[in-house]
């Protein structure tokens, strides 16, 4: 059987590199990926914030699937630039899925668990979202653009995301290493919101098993959860990485409470149920344990 063409828009991203990755490592795909300001090797420079540049490209790729990891990402970012976030997150996604669907392309929108305030966990498919910050505000928008545009159309919310970084600051999770190794600098580390960090190579096979789905007739459409299991505040999260390291951390401090003079506010406990993913898709949720991929990675590393 010939291979199925597949688009990765945003490949050149945390979690769009291990997407890529996995796509490619797939004997049923021939996947294209695109980037912009980092396009560099086999990516295809592409804007997507140019609705007539995604409409020319889909038209010329015609792919089976498209997977959008293009995103502004960064809650702090987007609160200070809302009209970028919402062209990025918002805007460009309903002409994304507005093409895709002209184009018989199944679409898959990457969204986030920061749609919900964390009042009330778990949370299902169906849990009535209410962002806390525009970040999450954005994703939500940019949710109900891509089923009005194509009601055809999937989203996969995913909560934070850790991984084989190309600079720490790539990661929420990832940068606290070198906050770790600094002891000359204080830091008022955060023990008080819980979060699910997820691998990307995780979050990529679950994407590359929902895409075989729906490029073999199966109909998958609305909204998908996935999220690691494993529970930690971030304060808890540099306990472990600095214990692999071996270093001290006493010039952390924990802040058992909601920071006051964040830039944006985040929810206190988002955990995603992987309900319907399990139920409905069959796709069984395997997440590398945290501390043994972070043993790993470090000592690959040289650290």
């Amino acid at each position: 059987m010939a291979k199925q063409p597949v688009v990765v828009l945003g490949a050149s991203g945390l979690l769009g590199r291990a997407v890529y990755k996995a796509f490619s490592e797939s004997d049923a795909f021939n996947v294209i990926g695109t980037a912009f300001s980092r396009a560099r090797g086999s990516l295809v420079v592409l804007d997507v914030t140019s609705k007539s540049a995604v409409e020319a490209f889909l038209a010329t790729h015609k792919p089976a699937a498209v997977i959008s990891c293009a995103a502004e990402r960064r809650p702090d970012v987007a609160e200070k630039d809302k009209d970028g976030a919402h062209l990025i997150n918002v805007t460009s996604v309903g002409w994304l899925a507005k093409a895709c669907k002209d184009n018989n392309a199944w679409f898959c929108y990457l969204s986030t668990d920061y749609v919900f305030d964390g009042t009330a966990p778990p949370y299902e498919v169906d849990s009535v979202p209410n962002p806390l910050n525009y970040y999450g505000q954005s994703k939500y928008l940019g949710e109900q653009e891509c089923v009005k545009c194509n009601p055809e159309s999937a989203i996969l919310r995913i909560p934070l995301l850790y991984g084989d970084v190309e600079w720490d600051d790539e990661s929420a999770v990832n940068c606290l290493v070198p906050i770790i190794k600094n002891k000359a600098k204080p830091v008022i580390m955060d023990d008080f919101q819980l979060r699910f960090p997820t691998n990307v190579v995780d979050a990529a096979s679950a994407l590359l098993a929902l895409t075989t789905q729906a490029t073999s007739g199966k109909s998958v459409k609305g909204i998908y959860h996935f999220c690691a299991q494993e529970q930690f505040t971030k304060y808890q999260l540099c306990s472990i990485i600095a214990d692999l390291l071996q270093a001290d951390i006493s010039h952390l401090t924990p802040l058992r409470e909601a920071a006051k003079d964040a830039v944006a506010s985040r929810p206190f406990n988002a955990y995603l149920s992987n309900k319907r993913i399990e139920e409905e898709a069959g796709i069984k949720i395997q997440c590398v344990d945290f501390k043994a991929w972070w043993a790993d990675y470090l000592k690959a590393k040289g650290n």
